[in-house]
């Protein structure tokens, strides 16, 4: 997989410091940094797999379907705990609205500011622009597997997960050519998010950081 390095450092750069990776570990150094890549997707006929504890209709959720090529596949998404899962349910919606813009090269997508506040939504929209910049669209596969919830008080969780990108490529926007070229970036990203419960009950991401290739994820 060929992975374009600068692309995710607008959101791992917003509020590394506001957000303590007591659970994985310290934040991304320079290497990890330059390392990072989409949180993107093999090509297949199935549509992307999002948890569903979250309704779609509440809140004005705006609605979200990936192409039939880009798959986001979500192991082990729930705990059997309403709150947890609503929380994990709006993080894949982040995820899946984030694609979608990238996708379509849009910056005003309304998924950004329904899924993502303050200066993590800064971090998407330029992620997003970085792409429409480089030309650039993804397909594929992503596997998205042991997601890690905790509560702090009502409006406040973290969220750590792992993802397998080892499927997923970037795409031409122009030509539709897909770069497979081998990579000798590791796959496996580690993500850890803060979020923050909106007044109308949406799990809002505030806080992204990523570490590509970190051992909890390895394997």
């Amino acid at each position: 997989m060929n992975r374009r390095p600068t692309l995710l450092a607008a959101i791992t750069l917003t509020a590394a410091a506001a957000l303590t990776l007591s659970a994985c570990g310290g934040g991304d150094s320079d290497e990890d940094k330059a390392n990072d890549k989409i949180a993107g997707a093999d090509t297949g006929p199935e549509k992307s797999a999002s948890p569903t504890a979250t309704d779609a209709a509440a809140a004005g959720r705006p609605k979200i379907e990936l192409p039939a090529d880009i798959i986001d596949k979500y192991e082990d998404w729930t705990t059997g705990d309403d709150v947890k899962d609503a929380v994990l349910a709006d993080t894949a919606a982040r995820i899946d609205a984030t694609n979608d813009a990238i996708v379509r090269g849009d910056t005003s997508a309304p998924g950004l500011p329904f899924y993502y506040r303050d200066k993590a939504l800064n971090g998407a929209v330029e992620w997003v622009q970085e792409y429409r910049d480089a030309n650039l669209s993804f397909t594929g596969t992503t596997r998205y597997y042991d997601p890690k919830v905790t509560l702090s008080g009502a409006t406040t969780a973290t969220v750590v997960y792992c993802a397998d990108e080892s499927k997923g490529f970037n795409k031409n926007r122009k030509t539709g050519k897909v770069d497979r070229t081998p990579s000798d970036d590791s796959p496996y990203v580690l993500y850890n998010t803060r979020l923050e419960k909106s007044e109308k009950g949406v799990w809002q991401t505030t806080v992204l950081i990523s570490k590509r290739g970190d051992k909890t994820c390895a394997g």
